[in-house]
C-alpha cells in the first residue's frame, strides 16, 4: 500500500517550494555522496534543500529473477503484502529479534506505543497513519530488485515517526492470510480477465520465446500465485531483506549526518544477516541465452487490430556499449514521429497508427524489442517492412543528419530527466543499482556528444541479429513470412 497526503498547513509551502526545486534541478546535476554503513548498507545521497521534503528508495536483490519457476510473482506479491499491515513490537521481541529504530538526528526518539507506534496495525490502520502523517511509504518488485519508497517532509519530529514507521512496516509486516487469499483471488480474476486481450497474449508468447526458461521469461499465473503461501512470503524478507544487502538512495533536505542516522533507522529492524558487513552470496542467476534460430508464431485470435512483437535478447545495463545503443535506437524507432520505424511503415505505408523499437536493460540482457499494431491483413506486411529496417540500419547505421538529430534532442531534453526530486532519485537509484559512476549524471550530455555513426553501428551489430529474432503475431490473417 503506498499512501501519500499533505498535512493542510503545509501544501501551500510544498506547492511554491516544489517550484523552486525544478528549475536548478533542471540546469545541472548535483553531487553525489556515496558510503557504505558499518552494517554493510550502501548510501547514495543528493542533498537538495530547496524545499523541506525528502525522498528515499531502498533496493534489494529480491526481484522477480530470485522467483522460483513454480512460484513466479512471489517477489511482486510479497511487496506488495508489506502495506497490509504489521505486528506488535512484542511480538518481535519475543522472538529474539531486533527492537526499536532510533529516530533521525533532530528529532525525538520515538517511545514504544505513542501514537500506537509498537502496536499491531491493520491494512487500514496503517494507511490512516500514513495519512496522518502526510507520508507515504510502499513497496513494489521488477524482474531485478525489490524496492521500497518513502517520502516525507523534513520537519524533525514528523520524519522521526515517518522512519519509525517505515521501518516497521519494512521489517514486521504482517502477511496476513485472509488478506491474501483475497487480494490472490483478486489477482486470479485480474489475470483471467488479462489473458482476453490479445495484448497480454502476445506479451507473454513473446517474452517466453524471448526468454527461455530464464527467469525474465516467468509467467504470474493462477498456479503460481495458488503455490505462494505467506510463510514464502516470510522467508523471503528473512533471506534477502537485510541492511548488509541494500541500497538506499536519498534525495532532499538532509545533509550527510543526517542521511546515516535515518538509513540506520529505517534499516534497524530488519534481518541482520551474518551480523555486520559481510551477506552470505546469494545463488547466482543464470545469464539470457542467445537464440539460436529465428521463432515465428502466428497466434489466431478475434480481434480488430493484430499484434505484432519482434525482437531478442539484448544487453546488460553496465554494458559499454549503452550510449552508443540509446542513441542509436533513438534513431531506429525510439524517437517516435523522426525515428525510422515510424517514417517507413507509418508514413510512407500507412500500416500501423504508431510502430516503436526500445531496449530493456537489466542485470542481464534485457530484450530488444519492436511492437505495433496493424491491421489483421496488412500484419505480414508490417512485419516484414520493420524487419527490412531494423536489417539495413544494423548493417549501415544512421546517416549523419540522423545523429546530429538525435544528439540535439537528448541533449535538449536532459533536463526534464531530473527536475523533480522524485526523477532525479530515480536516476540516483539506478547509478547505485546498477554501479554506474557517480558523474554519471554530470558526463550524460557529454556521453551522447561523443556517440559517432562508427560506434552505432558496431554496437548494434554486436547485439542484434536481425536473422534470428522472435515474431510473434495475434490476431494475423496470415503468418509472418520466415526471417531471413
Amino acid at each position: 500500500m503506498f499512501v501519500f497526503s499533505l498535512n493542510k498547513a503545509l501544501r501551500p509551502l510544498l506547492a511554491c517550494g516544489a517550484l523552486l526545486f525544478f528549475a536548478p534541478a533542471a540546469l545541472a546535476a548535483l553531487p553525489i555522496q556515496h558510503w557504505r554503513q558499518p552494517n554493510g548498507a550502501q548510501v547514495y545521497l543528493v542533498e537538495s534543500p530547496g524545499i523541506p521534503m525528502v525522498d528515499v528508495q531502498i533496493d534489494f536483490d529480491a526481484g522477480g529473477r530470485r522467483d522460483p519457476a513454480a512460484k513466479a510473482g512471489l517477489a511482486s506479491v510479497t511487496a506488495a503484502m508489506t502495506g497490509n499491515g504489521i505486528v506488535a513490537c512484542d511480538s518481535r521481541r519475543a522472538a529474539g529479534q531486533p527492537q526499536g529504530a532510533t529516530a533521525p538526528s533532530g528529532g525525538s526518539e520515538a517511545k514504544p506505543n505513542v501514537g500506537g507506534y509498537c502496536l499491531a496495525l491493520d491494512e487500514n490502520q496503517l494507511g490512516e497513519a500514513w495519512a496522518d502523517l502526510g507520508a507515504g511509504f510502499g513497496g513494489s518488485a521488477g524482474a531485478d530488485r525489490m524496492s521500497f519508497t518513502l517520502r516525507s517532509l523534513t520537519e524533525p519530529d514528523l520524519l522521526a515517526r515517518a522512519v519509525l514507521l517505515a521501518s516497521r512496516q519494512l521489517a514486521e509486516p504482517a502477511f496476513p492470510e485472509d488478506i491474501w487469499q483475497r487480494d490472490r483471488a483478486r489477482m486470479s480474476a485480474s489475470i483471467r480477465e488479462a489473458n482476453t486481450r490479445p495484448a497480454t497474449v502476445a506479451g507473454k508468447a513473446y517474452s517466453a520465446a524471448v526468454y527461455g526458461s530464464h527467469p525474465y521469461g516467468y509467467d504470474t499465473t493462477e498456479g503460481t500465485l495458488a503455490a505462494i503461501s505467506v510463510q514464502d512470503m516470510r522467508a523471503l524478507v528473512q533471506r534477502h531483506l537485510q541492511p548488509c544487502r541494500a541500497k538506499v538512495s536519498i534525495v532532499g533536505a538532509v545533509d550527510r549526518a543526517r542521511a546515516e542516522q535515518l538509513v540506520t533507522a529505517l534499516l534497524g529492524r530488519l534481518p541482520q544477516g551474518n551480523g555486520g558487513a559481510a551477506c552470505a552470496p546469494l545463488p547466482s542467476v543464470p545469464e539470457v541465452s542467445p537464440l539460436p534460430a529465428p521463432v515465428v508464431q502466428a497466434i489466431p485470435f478475434e480481434s480488430a487490430q493484430a499484434h505484432v512483437l519482434i525482437g531478442q535478447p539484448g544487453y546488460k545495463r553496465n554494458d559499454p556499449d549503452y550510449f552508443p545503443l540509446l542513441v542509436g535506437n533513438y534513431i531506429l524507432g525510439g524517437g517516435g514521429f523522426v525515428s525510422r520505424l515510424y517514417s517507413q511503415v507509418r508514413e510512407q505505408r500507412g500500416l500501423s497508427y504508431s510502430v516503436a523499437s526500445y531496449f530493456s536493460p537489466g542485470l542481464h540482457a534485457g530484450a530488444f524489442t519492436v511492437g505495433l499494431q496493424t491491421r489483421p491483413d496488412q500484419a505480414a506486411q508490417a512485419v516484414q517492412v520493420s524487419r527490412d529496417v531494423i536489417a539495413r540500419f544494423v548493417a549501415e547505421g544512421p546517416t549523419p543528419a540522423e545523429l546530429q538529430a538525435a544528439k540535439d534532442n537528448l541533449v535538449g531534453g536532459f533536463a526534464l530527466r531530473i527536475d523533480s526530486n522524485r526523477k532525479l532519485l530515480g536516476n540516483v537509484a539506478a547509478i547505485a543499482w546498477n554501479g554506474l559512476a557517480l558523474d554519471y549524471l554530470d558526463t550524460w550530455t557529454q556521453q551522447v556528444e561523443r556517440v559517432t555513426v562508427d560506434q552505432i553501428r558496431a554496437a548494434f551489430s554486436r547485439k542484434l541479429q536481425p536473422e534470428r529474432m522472435v515474431t510473434v503475431t495475434v490476431g494475423a490473417v496470415d503468418a509472418p513470412p520466415p526471417a531471413r
